[in-house]
């Protein structure tokens, strides 16, 4: 090779310094959440958890976050990255618009802990009431309960949730009326309602009925949007809503 030859390298493998501007919360020093800006050295594969482990590992470890499988599976890393509801192990550099700040920050309509944790119970709680398991009618059977190809297909979607809260946590309904289930426990209650092998439903569709159940939904679609599995959830919602109105 000449002196005058030069090897090309790989946009993808071109590091660029991105600012990241996070927004904390210790309680047991901050009066009130504050913005804080940290300069990364990013690729632009990188996924915005490996940016926040690089600042928790690097610049500052008092950053506090959720993280687990860090594959999109376990749901535990959702947090609001540029204003929407996102995996952060999901979010790649490369998708956001680097040319001005990153803006990370914890779910809204949940407590809020300390920076991007927020107290899950409520959403649990929420999600426990819609008895999210197999109610089966009569006697423990001899042999499995056999279900055909079609009549999984009616819930075959919304069996993909993880329960990250995105969806639930991107409703303006839910901002604002914590009482309300929110789309992820009408969610796992379609799941269950639309079951052949199951005999639940009606006590189920009795507990959406409610005043904070499915007709507390304005149907605009953030929870949708927010689904990093791709569920559609609205019209789940819509679905149950249908159930209501012919079997009820």
């Amino acid at each position: 090779m000449s002196a005058t030859d030069t090897l090309e390298v790989d946009p993808a493998l071109r590091t660029v310094d991105v600012t990241f501007r996070l927004h904390r919360y210790n309680p047991e020093t901050d009066a009130a959440p504050h913005w804080e800006d940290y300069v990364v050295a990013c690729l632009p594969t990188d996924r915005v958890l490996t940016v926040l482990q690089k600042i928790k590992d690097e610049i500052d470890g008092t950053l506090t976050f959720r993280r687990s499988c860090a594959h999109g599976i376990c749901g535990s890393d959702a947090m609001r990255i540029n204003g929407r509801n996102r995996l952060a192990c999901k979010t790649l550099v490369k998708d956001l618009n680097v040319r001005k700040p990153v803006t990370v920050e914890a779910i809204k309509g949940l407590p809020l802990e300390k920076d991007m944790v927020v107290d899950m119970e409520p959403f649990f709680e929420a999600y426990r009431e819609v008895l999210p398991f197999l109610i089966p009618d009569g006697h423990e059977p001899t042999r499995e309960r056999l279900q055909s190809a079609e009549d999984r297909a009616t819930f075959d979607d919304t069996t993909k949730c993880i329960l990250c809260a995105c969806c639930t946590t991107s409703c303006p309904v839910f901002w604002t009326d914590s009482q309300y289930f929110g789309p992820a426990a009408i969610v796992g209650a379609h799941r269950f309602i639309f079951d052949s092998r199951d005999a639940g439903s009606a006590q189920r569709l009795e507990i959406l009925n409610s005043k904070e159940g499915v007709w507390r939904c304005r149907t605009t679609f953030n929870c949708t949007d927010a689904c990093p599995r791709g569920i559609e959830v609205t019209k789940a919602i819509q679905e149950v809503k249908r159930a209501l109105i012919f079997k009820g």
